[in-house]
């Protein structure tokens, strides 16, 4: 089963043998795995290829209750999921029992298609989004003449399978049917276009997963900055170690062509402001998941190229694969 891991420290356990100890070192190293986090992308890229959109699902190592974070691509990322045996159960499966609920980060087809061309086969479960994708959701999608309605408000008839959770900017809350409790943040994505972030979290570990976002810079927005405030202190006390970060275009867009997003040098711009709030130390156990890449000729490559050799707080970035698991520690 290809798995990627991900840890700055580890931790090796020596299980005393004598009776009286071992359910209680079994149970412990038990719970121990259960605190980490699994992230499985079911879609990486951020454009062209329609089998392979903005989708991960996160959750709990050895568990199979996942919240999806964006739902550009489902089906097709469940199934290559299965090929590479991430999964070993068939795709109706995940798609109706495993996945308790979706993030949906903004509007843009890339992020929610595979949902909807899903959702009749489907089950009944959450959506949490800001009121504006919510809004984007109902007026625009589940209506009678684009789609059906899918959701709980809106045209009638009113389907009722998902359910929308409107997300209080930075207010945490827990996620239906899973251990995680969440916190949305807003982002800036061709200003004033909103997009969202939002912070996973357990009693051990955290993720912060973006949606398509510019740099403050660039957007002439604070919402990155008011992020890095919120979350260094998670940071500092080692909670906090992986960022699902995009990154669609390589230095070479110009920047009046980014259409809110980032490149290579407006990571590094961004990071060093996180680095102000937490420290240059703290940098160098973070770990950055890379989204969104716009796999147009050898974009994708140059995004790589330029992340490994511009790197000033030596980040740890990751490039997802379709289907392969990723182990947070």
């Amino acid at each position: 089963m290809p798995t990627v891991f991900i840890e700055k420290y580890t931790i090796n356990f020596i299980l005393d043998m004598k009776k009286y100890l071992t359910p209680l070192c079994f149970g412990l190293s038990f719970f121990a795995l259960a605190q980490n986090i699994q992230i499985v992308p079911l879609g990486v890229y951020g454009g062209s290829n329609e089998s392979n959109l903005s989708s991960y699902l996160i959750g709990e190592e050895n568990t199979t209750n996942y919240l999806a974070l964006d739902a550009g691509t489902i089906y097709s990322g469940i199934e290559k999921g299965i090929e590479k045996g991430t999964f070993s159960t068939d795709n109706s499966t995940v798609l109706k029992d495993y996945i308790k609920g979706y993030f949906i980060s903004h509007g843009h087809l890339d992020h929610l298609s595979g949902m909807i061309i899903n959702s009749p086969e489907d089950t009944k479960k959450p959506i949490y989004a800001i009121t504006e994708t919510i809004d984007v959701l109902k007026s625009k999608y589940f209506t009678n003449t684009a789609w059906a309605n899918f959701g709980n408000e809106g045209e009638s008839p009113i389907l009722n399978k998902y359910q929308y959770r409107s997300s209080q900017i930075g207010k945490s809350f827990p996620i239906e049917n899973t251990n995680f409790t969440a916190t949305v943040y807003e982002l800036s994505h061709v200003n004033p276009l909103k997009s969202a972030a939002i912070l996973i979290e357990n009693s051990k570990n955290a993720v912060l997963y973006f949606g398509d976002t510019g740099a403050d810079r660039v957007e002439k927005s604070d919402k990155l900055s008011i992020i890095w405030k919120n979350i260094a202190s998670k940071i500092k006390a080692g909670k906090l170690k992986t960022l699902m970060l995009e990154v669609s275009f390589s230095n070479a867009q110009p920047e009046h062509l980014l259409f809110g997003h980032l490149t290579p040098k407006l990571i590094n711009e961004e990071m060093e402001k996180l680095a102000k709030e937490v420290g240059k130390k703290h940098l160098k156990d973070l770990t950055i998941i890379v989204t969104h890449i716009k796999p147009k000729g050898d974009n994708e490559q140059k995004i790589i190229n330029e992340l490994s050799e511009n790197n000033p707080f030596k980040i740890n970035y990751v490039f997802p694969k379709q289907g392969e698991r990723i182990v947070i520690k």
